[in-house]
């Protein structure tokens, strides 16, 4: 099984047909676009590939089919995201049966769980899953901010392996990068913000979740190596560039939320050429009009070259 220890690892799209069937063939196109710029992971199943959305059957035909295009090339991580233990238990043993080398989960949501529940949660799933446990921080939507020393006591129990942090608090990512440094690094943790992944690094992120990274992978994996090298002129170059890219997601004035921020990166990638349509699930409609026209012309200004 391959180890993650960090990197670009973007949190691939789920592309759809216009009547919203799975489209297998622009989903390729996607992760081997990712793949030949060089990310060192693939994570499907995240917010950004529409897991909320995801019926069990699709779900694992999205595992199933990123384990075929990836083969061994590159580690392979799945969103296992319900609402309570037992569940996203389940969803693990999907996940692994479809071939994921790790899982992101949240903590438990629509009943409410405090510390205890949620340490014990997070145990439980380390005990019983077969590969690695990523912890998916990411309050907006589970209205639970993960606390960090629970986070870094859960990687020293080994019970998760690192943490994607969605949780939009610079304060609390440096608090958590501090401890998780003074515990040795237990935990491999990974920034989710596309405007601010400098700053992730600067503050101990080992890598990168950035849905943007559907669109520019090169862009982050330019990013990642440039932080590596300690090149910071390039470093702060590049994320400028992809922050004037990330407008994208700020442009729709027909749908605002998720569906304007995934909504655009799928927007982007048709113009692109990589996927067929912009389609999005229900209730949700792909961008038109004059929203998509707004992301074109941000492609032109400020977007990838190939």
């Amino acid at each position: 099984m391959p180890t993650i220890h960090g990197g670009v690892v973007p949190p691939v799209v789920t592309p759809l047909t216009e009547d919203r069937r799975f489209d297998v063939a622009s989903f390729e196109n996607v992760i081997e676009r990712m793949l030949a710029a060089g990310v060192d992971g693939i994570f499907v199943l995240g917010s950004t590939g529409e897991v909320a959305f995801a019926t069990d059957e699709l779900r694992a035909q999205v595992v199933r089919e990123a384990r075929r295009i990836v083969g061994d090339r590159a580690p392979l991580l799945a969103g296992v995201i319900d609402t309570q233990t037992d569940r996203v238990l389940d969803q693990v043993r999907r996940a692994e049966d479809a071939g994921a080398d790790a899982v992101v989960a949240t903590a438990p949501f629509y009943a409410v769980t405090h510390t205890p529940q949620i340490r014990r949660h997070f145990e439980l799933l380390g005990e019983r899953a077969q590969v690695p446990v990523f912890a998916y921080d990411i309050p907006v939507c589970v209205h639970t901010k993960l606390d960090a020393d629970l986070l870094v006591e859960l990687g020293r129990s080994g019970a998760i392996a690192g943490v994607k942090d969605s949780s939009n608090d610079d304060i609390g990512f440096r608090r958590l990068a501090l401890k998780n440094a003074d515990a040795g690094e237990p935990l491999v943790l990974f920034s989710g913000h596309e405007f601010v992944v400098d700053g992730a690094y600067l503050s101990g992120a080992h890598g990168a979740v950035s849905g943007l990274a559907n669109v520019d992978p090169e862009g982050y994996v330019r990013l990642h190596r440039a932080h590596l090298a300690g090149d910071a002129a390039a470093v702060r170059a590049e994320q400028d560039r992809l922050a004037r890219l990330m407008e994208i997601c700020l442009v729709a004035k027909d749908v605002t939320g998720w569906g304007a921020g995934v909504g655009a990166f799928k927007t982007a990638l048709m113009l692109l050429g990589v996927i067929d349509s912009n389609q999005l699930p229900q209730p949700f409609d792909g961008l038109g009009g004059a929203d998509v026209d707004a992301v074109k012309a941000i492609l032109a200004e400020v977007g990838p070259t190939s």
